[in-house]
């Protein structure tokens, strides 16, 4: 077998086999590169030495049985039986994303957990399952953000084959796979790369510290570090899409953006393998360059993201106006969220004190992804509440209604479907005491400056915090649970079953609020929503020929063109 290493930092790397057996690198080329043959199967422990200091892993380990500290393990991608040949990949605008945590999703806590629960996603009618982080961090239990071993899966879940089954689970009932990947940062326990070359550089700080290096000395080998691990999870584990963290942390004056990169590369490899693959990005930059298509001045990335209308939306369900919600005023802009993606699209913005982001209406809906929850939303509250533990269920199954009768293309987070009980926590399970307490106390830190008392606020190590984050999946046949899922259930079939509702054009839709009465008019073609946030009865006008297709609460009236609604309730309408 032949190991390949990039150190251009060391002067002397050895291969360490089996925890003894030592062989040293030789030098391939003029640009950092090394390799060493030796006798190795698949499944054998190995590491590197680094001018003869301690054995470390591989940068590029593709399994990590005994953590992040531990040795590397060899993996042939090549053995697993794959039953999937027939798959033919997902149309992402015509899907609906389901987000979950492989750790707290099932009572297992693992990829066989999660495909015990698949039948779940295909009666609620999903077609596409996301996966928070799966690459190894640290401890057994977190977010998978501080991930440092991006190329190995997270063994606690299951390892390299566990991820395979999950997958190849998945395309046989039907079910896409989007993987959630960090190339902005690494985390701080076990990350090794400094040692081999520059991976990061003082240039440009974040706050994560020191940034990737993706524009300066050594950038072409650091960029192809994350393009081949992109490429990595498409190729050799028959993901569909990968959702990049954060790229707005990415610090790049390339002439060519690391996004527009991994954009062409995936491309390439889409014609390769010859079913779609695709690439959707987080960012709270509100440019639309991030989803323009390469030909026009964009970075060709297939959608994003877009925290515009949850803010909008939250602000509506939940009356809260703290921090980045400032920007977010009721109606007015939940209504411009839907019309025009971007809230804040140039606008001043009293959150940044400057003017933020610009127009997108000239792209399709399906360039955008909506939802009034996801992990974000609810993990980075001290409390981890979602939308049902802030508002009322009448509430809750409006916001429902609105996203998924919208334009974009939805999103849910795992357990939204039916208002699950249980928070969703930040939990981490570092094994540096040091590491442990630092994150204990900044996360007690950074919401008493929000008015929490420090002891109110759950320690992300305490493994309480983690089970308390473990779906109730026996709580879905108890009210209101049950009414909840059967809500999500019938909007969703009626989204797949309504042409109107596919349609992305945005300048097919009219939205029209009335500020006073708290209500909301959407008119798609044939569908029309009209939602009551208000806790007392309204009345709107919907147009003469109109049936009732959804309610959410008994007691919705039809009256010539006007619809009566009870409080906090919304309604779904057809033509005759």
């Amino acid at each position: 077998m032949r190991f390949r290493l990039w150190a251009p930092r060391p002067s002397r790397v050895e291969l360490v086999l089996r925890g003894s057996e030592r062989i040293e690198m030789r030098a391939v080329g003029d640009r950092g590169w090394l390799e060493a043959d030796a006798d190795a199967e698949p499944g054998t422990d190995y590491g590197f030495s680094v001018d003869g200091g301690e054995v470390v892993p591989d940068p590029r380990s593709p399994w990590q049985p005994e953590g992040v500290e531990g040795p590397s393990r060899t993996v042939d991608h090549a053995r697993f039986d794959w039953t999937d040949s027939g798959w033919r990949g997902i149309h992402l605008p015509s899907e609906i994303l389901y987000e979950l945590h492989v750790g707290t999703f099932s009572p297992a806590g693992s990829f066989d957990g999660v495909i015990e629960k698949l039948d779940h996603l295909v009666d609620l009618g999903v077609g596409v399952v996301e996966l928070m982080p799966v690459n190894q961090f640290p401890g057994r239990r977190g977010w998978g953000y501080d991930g440092v071993d991006l190329y190995a899966v997270h063994d606690p879940y299951g390892g390299p084959e566990g991820l395979k089954r999950l997958v190849d689970a998945c395309h046989a009932r039907g079910l896409g796979v989007v993987l959630d990947v960090v190339y902005n940062h690494l985390g701080p326990s076990g990350n090794h790369l400094h040692l081999f070359g520059p991976y990061f550089t003082d240039r440009y700080e974040t706050p994560w510290g020191d940034a990737v290096n993706l524009d300066g000395a050594g950038s072409d080998e650091v960029r192809a570090f994350f393009c081949e691990n992109a490429e990595m999870w498409l190729r050799d584990y028959h993901i569909d899409g990968l959702r990049i963290d954060a790229v707005h942390a990415f610090i790049d004056r390339s002439a060519t953006h690391l996004l527009e990169e991994l954009a062409e590369r995936v491309e390439v490899l889409s014609a390769t393998v010859g079913r779609p693959l695709w690439l959707v990005a987080e960012s709270d930059l509100n440019d639309p360059r991030i989803v323009r298509r390469r030909e026009v001045g964009g970075y060709g990335v297939d959608a994003q993201w877009s925290d515009d209308l949850h803010h909008a939306l939250h602000v509506v369900l939940t009356g809260e106006q703290a921090g980045y919600y400032v920007d977010f005023d009721g109606l007015e802009s939940l209504a411009d969220a839907l019309r025009r993606v971007f809230v804040n699209d140039g606008r001043w913005s009293t959150y940044r004190q400057r003017r933020h982001g610009r127009p997108a209406t000239d792209l399709s809906a399906h360039r955008f992804l909506g939802y009034v929850q996801n992990h974000d939303q609810v993990g980075n509250r001290a409390r981890g509440e979602r939308i049902a533990h802030l508002s009322s269920i009448g509430l809750s199954k409006v916001g429902a209604a609105l996203v998924l009768t919208a334009p974009f293309v939805p999103l849910l987070f795992a357990g939204e479907e039916w208002a699950a009980s249980t928070p969703f926590l930040y939990f981490t399970d570092h094994r540096d005491p040091d590491l442990a307490e630092a994150v204990s106390r900044g996360r007690r830190n950074e919401f008493s400056a929000f008015g929490w008392e420090p002891e109110a606020v759950p320690d992300p190590q305490d493994p309480a915090t983690f089970d308390a984050s473990r779906l109730r999946w026996e709580e879905r046949s108890d009210s209101p649970h049950r009414e909840m899922l059967d809500w999500y259930r019938a909007l969703i079939a009626l989204r797949r079953a309504s042409p109107d509702l596919a349609d992305g054009r945005l300048d097919r839709m009219d939205v029209r609020r009335d500020d006073s009465a708290r209500t909301l008019r959407v008119e798609r073609s044939s569908i029309v929503v009209a939602a009551n946030f208000d806790d007392r009865p309204q009345r709107v006008e919907v147009g003469a020929g109109r049936s009732l297709l959804l309610g959410s609460e008994p007691g919705i009236r039809l009256a010539g063109g006007e619809v009566d609604l009870p409080p906090e309730s919304c309604a779904v309408l057809g033509r005759g």
